[in-house]
């Protein structure tokens, strides 16, 4: 397998879709993310080396239904936040979020450094997320290079309809 060099891969800035940011208000706007399953051309997963400045969250609370996630904390202290409460995360610590169990989780950098770590995710052709904390739930369909999103309220009354540019279709939700 060929050596990933993280200094030559774009760093992208902030999560989408953007219909998010009236919900995250600022959390993910800052985040910068290396797509690293992408340069190895994985397909049935996704890996990304993010990097969290101070003040910053992976995303809302929330949960998948039909992808398992994985997070590495790689350098900095991260906290997990989930149904259960906070938890600290250091470097070399680890935390899993099965498919289809609802507990809401995100990963918070609370501290005055920055955080670095890696999400490893499923990638399903279709998957429901809701979001703990806010009335929200998004549907996302893969076709060849594009990512559908549709967001709804929970008793699914539509809230926006959303088509990534296909150049951005290169993600683990987090």
């Amino acid at each position: 397998m060929p050596r990933i060099d993280l200094n030559r891969l774009e760093l992208l800035t902030g999560r989408l879709p953007p219909q998010l940011a009236t919900y995250t208000k600022g959390l993910t706007d800052r985040i910068k993310t290396n797509r690293v399953g992408d340069a190895a051309g994985l397909t049935q997963f996704g890996v990304n080396r993010t990097i969290l400045p101070p003040g910053t969250g992976t995303s809302l609370r929330h949960w998948h239904m039909n992808e398992d996630e994985f997070v590495i904390v790689m350098s900095g202290i991260a906290t997990l936040v989930d149904d259960a409460g906070e938890h600290p995360l250091y470097a070399g610590d680890c935390a899993g979020f099965k498919a289809g169990v609802a507990n809401g989780h995100s990963i918070l950098n609370k501290s005055e450094h920055d955080v670095i770590l890696f999400e490893i995710g499923t990638r399903a052709d279709e998957e429901n997320g809701y979001y703990s904390d806010v009335d929200l739930q998004v549907k996302t369909y893969r076709r060849g290079v594009d990512k559908i999103y549709e967001l709804t309220t929970r008793d699914a009354t539509p809230v926006h309809h959303a088509k990534r540019p296909s150049f951005f279709d290169k993600d683990v939700q987090g």
